[in-house]
Formats: structure tokens, C-alpha cells, sequence
């Protein structure tokens, strides 16, 4: 499914989306602390990278963070606009992220899970090539056999491995660090994975 289609079918159902995962409130305890201990550790304004409805990046921008939010569907940056209005969003694909100001982190919270795999690469050099020096990256996904497609609720999906994109992270030129993971019996594994860029 092309980055066009995917982003079409989440317009189709962007105000059912929002509704339902479109607030901090919606979003695991867990997760919210592990984004809150990265984003610390950026040093630099912080890209979100696919943010959806915009409510990471609202949510950052609230702890005093400096925030951009970017996502291929309008109606989800339209709707970022009018419920966040103190943060920038932007219309744009994370295949273009490597073009710009450097900044300190970039967050890709589950926004890879629609790519296809074979595109993974190049848009990891892409963030790494956007990164300052030392800047960092965070990525949420599902965790399962890597690279196994699945149906997704709104478009097609694919579960990745923590080892497999990690070593993704290090051909693109990252240090990769910490694992982090999140199981339950009503959902899919989650997992999510942190990389520094590597200099030189």
C-alpha cells in the first residue's frame, strides 16, 4: 500500500481516530514516561514525525519542549492546529524529514508501521541526516515477526523485531541504546526502541 493510499485512509477516518487515540489521556502510562525521560535527553528542538493527531506533540510542547509535529494527512494537521495552537504542524512525508534545520530528536511513535520495509532504510538515513550532532531518535512499533504484514484497523500494517530494526538503526548510523517493551493479553506487543546519532 503506497504512502499515498495509507494516508487517505486515515483521512477517511481521521475524526474517529482522534476521538479515540487522539488525547494523552487515551495513551499508556508507560509510554508516556518513557517519551517524557527521551525527550529530556534531546538537546534541540524535537520533531514528530507522523504525529497524527498532534497530541504527543501538544503534550511535549506543554513540558516546555520545542515542538514540530508533521503528518502526511491534512485533516490531521488542520485538527493538530485548532486543538494545539501553541505548536507548529506541518504537511509532510518522513521520506522528506532529512531536508532542513538539524534538531535534537526526532519521535516516530508508531508512524513506521505502515512503511513498507524495503523503505525503511533509506528514511532512517533521512532522520540521522536531519539530526544534530549527538541528536537522538525514538521509535514505537509492534513488535512480531519482523517484517509480517498484518491488518491494521484503518491500513495495511507490518510488525517489526526490536533486533532486526535495531541493526536497520546502526546501518543507517545510529548507536543504538535501550529496548523498551509492553505486552498484554488484549493487545498486540509493543515495543520501542531508542539510537543516538553516531558522528564521523
Amino acid at each position: 500500500m503506497s504512502e499515498e493510499s495509507t494516508a487517505a485512509a486515515y483521512a477517511a477516518r481521521a475524526g474517529e481516530y482522534t476521538a479515540a487515540l487522539g488525547s494523552i489521556a487515551a495513551m499508556h502510562e508507560q509510554d508516556r514516561a518513557l517519551i517524557s525521560a527521551w525527550a529530556s535527553s534531546a538537546t534541540g528542538p524535537i520533531l514528530d514525525a507522523g504525529c497524527g493527531p498532534g497530541h504527543w506533540s501538544g503534550w511535549l510542547h506543554g513540558r516546555g519542549h520545542d515542538v514540530v509535529g508533521i503528518d502526511l494527512v491534512p485533516e490531521f494537521v488542520d485538527s493538530a492546529r485548532a486543538r494545539f495552537p501553541g505548536v507548529r504542524f506541518e504537511r509532510g512525508s518522513l521520506a522528506d524529514l532529512a531536508a532542513g534545520d538539524p534538531v535534537g530528536g526526532i519521535l516516530a511513535w508508531y508512524s513506521l508501521i505502515h512503511t513498507a520495509p524495503e523503505e525503511v532504510p533509506g528514511i532512517l538515513e533521512g532522520f540521522r541526516a536531519r539530526l544534530a550532532s549527538g541528536g537522538t531518535v525514538l521509535l514505537g512499533f509492534f513488535e512480531g515477526p519482523s517484517r509480517q504484514s498484518f491488518h491494521h484497523a484503518v491500513a495495511p500494517a507490518y510488525y517489526w523485531s526490536a533486533e532486526d530494526l535495531s541493526d536497520l538503526l546502526r546501518g543507517a548510523g545510529f548507536a543504538v541504546g535501550a529496548t523498551d517493551r509492553r505486552a498484554s493479553p488484549e493487545h498486540r506487543p509493543h515495543a520501542a526502541v531508542a539510537a543516538r546519532r553516531r558522528d564521523g
